[in-house]
């Protein structure tokens, strides 16, 4: 079968390429895979910038299509179902094997482009708002605002009461996210007011530290991200005259008590409610997947960027 392949080198991230068919372990289903979305974490591991953990891996986290062979042990969706899936890798194919607890149908309502927007970005942002706890009428800051955790993040916490800030790059790629339902839009975290109850940082370099001054007493800063790739370094006197008894915690959305497959339910009910709009930058035929990577390592992207298989 067809499947996307590392490239190794800069000018051509990926190349479409044959593999052997998936072979399914026994809470497997092979999913018929008709859209992908394409994540900033996965074109760093293709650039080296990230571990890929294990020989062989080939890119591909967020996946929707159709069941196209039920999981041998009898868990899972039946031959035929629609679904949305988070597999470990491997999903920018034909076809893919994923865990059954990695995937819930989908209603009619729902379409593969629209639910292949929904896996990584949605569940961080789902995760990361429980580990932000209770938002109403609390102050939220939020950096790098504009991909697809940004958009989701933004809204759900709008619904939930809160008063957000959304730090973008520009005023156009922050647009949306004041149709979503954020207070305000900044360029830099240094224009951000504070303080703020939650600070929600996906930076990294200055930005966290400028951003962890903003705290208001007793608040608390979640880092989940470090897209400028640049390490930070924090001074803790800092804490003496700034954020009283502010905390900063560490997130990492693989870790919860839920499956994917119950938070992927939940992101589905929303999007199928209204109560959710996938933020989709650009949808192309998967043969353009090396310019989608292009554009999104050049941040010419807003929101999410999903592949179509014809």
């Amino acid at each position: 079968m067809k499947a996307v392949l590392p490239g190794g080198a800069a000018d051509k991230p990926v190349l479409l390429g044959e593999v052997p068919e998936p072979e399914p372990a026994p809470d497997e289903a092979v999913v018929a895979v008709e859209a992908y979305s394409v994540n900033r974490g996965e074109t760093f591991q293709l650039d080296g910038g990230l571990d890929r953990t294990w020989a062989g891996w080939r890119p591909g986290k967020d996946v929707a299509g159709t069941v196209l062979r039920a999981a041998a042990d009898g868990s899972g969706p039946a031959a035929g179902t629609r679904v949305v899936a988070h597999p470990p890798a491997y999903g920018w194919a034909e076809r893919v094997a994923v865990p059954t607890a990695s995937l819930a149908e989908l209603p009619d309502a729902v379409d593969a482009v629209t639910a292949a927007a929904l896996p990584l970005a949605g569940l961080t942002a789902l995760r990361l708002l429980r580990a932000a706890g209770p938002l109403a009428g609390r102050r939220v800051l939020i950096t790098g605002a504009s991909g697809g955790v940004g958009h989701y993040v933004t809204e759900l916490a709008a619904a939930s009461g809160a008063e957000l800030t959304a730090v973008t790059a520009t005023p156009e790629r922050g647009a949306r996210l004041m149709q979503l339902g954020a207070a305000e839009l900044v360029t830099a975290v240094d224009d951000a007011s504070g303080p703020y109850d939650v600070v929600l940082e996906s930076v990294g370099g200055d930005s966290l530290p400028t951003a962890l001054a903003r705290l208001a007493p007793g608040g608390l800063l979640v880092w989940f991200g470090q897209a400028s790739r640049t390490p930070v370094t924090l001074d803790f006197f800092g804490f003496f005259s700034g954020p009283v008894q502010a905390r900063l915690a560490h997130f990492d959305y693989t870790v919860s008590d839920r499956s994917y497959g119950q938070d992927l339910a939940a992101l589905v009910r929303l999007v199928s409610a209204g109560r959710l709009h996938p933020e989709i930058g650009t949808v192309r035929d998967w043969a353009h997947t090396a310019g989608v990577i292009t554009d999104l390592r050049a941040r010419r992207i807003r929101g999410n960027a999903v592949l179509t298989l014809g």
